[in-house]
């Protein structure tokens, strides 16, 4: 690992993280701007957490999309790294899908008066955590020489759930709000909402990227020492 280049990261991470809290604390509410009763008024500082919830659910897509190439790279070429790089993604990509799933039930109960409903993104979303707890749960639990295979392959065929993720707004009438992004004709939001917003996927963006490397970096380490061990255990100095 490049210790230079890994604290200069960690660095802009730190920076990006705390000027996306301040983002986030200064924006206006999504919601504020159109509050016509005392309950949207009373709820409105329960929409910031818009500001880290679709952040998080952009890395989390990202960090799955990377996943998948990784993953596909293995399949085809049977490369270590290919395959610690899948498995660090998952990883890092799982925890940012729990704070998906952590953060939406928060936003819904004062709202919807439900900490969940079984509507197409909700489900298509525990689906897709489920889809990737299970591929690290393979990788953790099964001792089989073809198991970094079967798991490329889990990853390949869970990674088309994301799509569906994100379409499922848009092809389903759903509880969930409808996109304000790239949206039905009028949908959006402020400039100094989007400028918050953004802030906040770059930092975790940035900050994925740091736990990645981190990850990979130990993958690739264990890795090696079990193939030493391995190599002393038959003998064979390497």
């Amino acid at each position: 690992m490049n210790k230079t280049a890994f604290t200069i990261l960690a660095v802009v991470a730190a920076a990006l993280l705390s000027f996306g809290l301040y983002s986030a604390m200064t924006a206006p509410s999504i919601y504020v701007a159109a509050a016509s009763t005392a309950k949207e008024a009373e709820f409105s500082e329960i929409f910031r957490i818009f500001y880290y919830h679709v952040p998080s659910a952009w890395t989390a897509f990202l960090l799955f999309f990377a996943n998948f190439i990784a993953s596909v790279a293995f399949l085809v070429k049977r490369k270590p790294g290919a395959d610690a790089f899948a498995l660090a993604t998952a990883e890092v990509g799982v925890v940012f899908c729990t704070v998906v799933l952590v953060t939406g039930p928060i936003w819904a109960k004062p709202v919807w008066g439900i900490w969940w409903t079984w509507d197409a993104r909700l489900t298509t979303t525990l689906v897709l955590w489920l889809i990737y707890i299970s591929y690290l749960l393979l990788r953790r639990y099964s001792t089989g020489g073809q198991t970094p295979v079967i798991a490329a392959a889990l990853a390949v065929f869970g990674f088309v759930d994301v799509p569906l993720v994100y379409m499922s707004i848009r092809w389903f009438r759903t509880q969930h709000p409808q996109p304000v992004i790239a949206g039905d004709p009028g949908s959006g939001i402020a400039p100094p909402m989007m400028h918050a917003l953004l802030i906040n996927f770059a930092a975790f963006v940035v900050f994925s990227i740091l736990l990645v490397w981190l990850r990979y970096t130990m993958e690739r380490m264990r890795t090696e020492i079990e193939e030493r061990h391995a190599w002393a255990a038959v003998g064979s100095p390497r």
